[in-house]
């Protein structure tokens, strides 16, 4: 699983660069963003948000009983190091790519306001040239 993890961190900081940056990847991350929060696909996505959630609890609950034995016993044993150390990388992970993607949820929605803000401005520019060009013409 934490081979998995690590995938899913990488490709969201590269989706979160992707979005961050002015390229040809944006467009195309954006319209996939688009195609996602679309159907039944937001039902997916949160389904497994709240899964990732809960394996998140889990970890946490289970570095808490480790940290229990190590009061109860003194010194921690080698094996509970390495199951503390994998539950908490296993935490870390799963923390920092639910993280990422709300950063990537949250610039998919403002790219999409400020484009809409820009299509607009366009527009009241366009519209007050038209105006000004009238008013000099009938002067």
């Amino acid at each position: 699983m934490i081979q998995l993890l690590f995938t899913v961190l990488v490709a969201e900081a590269a989706a979160t660069a992707g979005l961050l940056f002015n390229t040809p990847l944006r467009k195309l991350l954006i319209l996939g963003l688009d195609r996602l929060k679309r159907g039944r696909s937001t039902v997916m996505v949160k389904t497994l948000a709240a899964t990732a959630v809960l394996v998140l609890a889990s970890s946490i609950y289970s570095m808490a009983e480790i940290r229990l034995r190590f009061a109860e016993l003194g010194a921690p044993t080698p094996t509970d190091q390495i199951l503390m150390s994998r539950h908490l990388l296993e935490a870390s992970l799963l923390g920092y790519s639910l993280f990422l993607a709300l950063i990537i949820d949250r610039l998919h929605l403002y790219i999409g306001e400020l484009h809409g803000l820009r299509n607009s401005m366009k527009a009241v520019m366009k519209q007050n040239r038209v105006i000004g060009t009238a008013k000099t013409g009938s002067s």
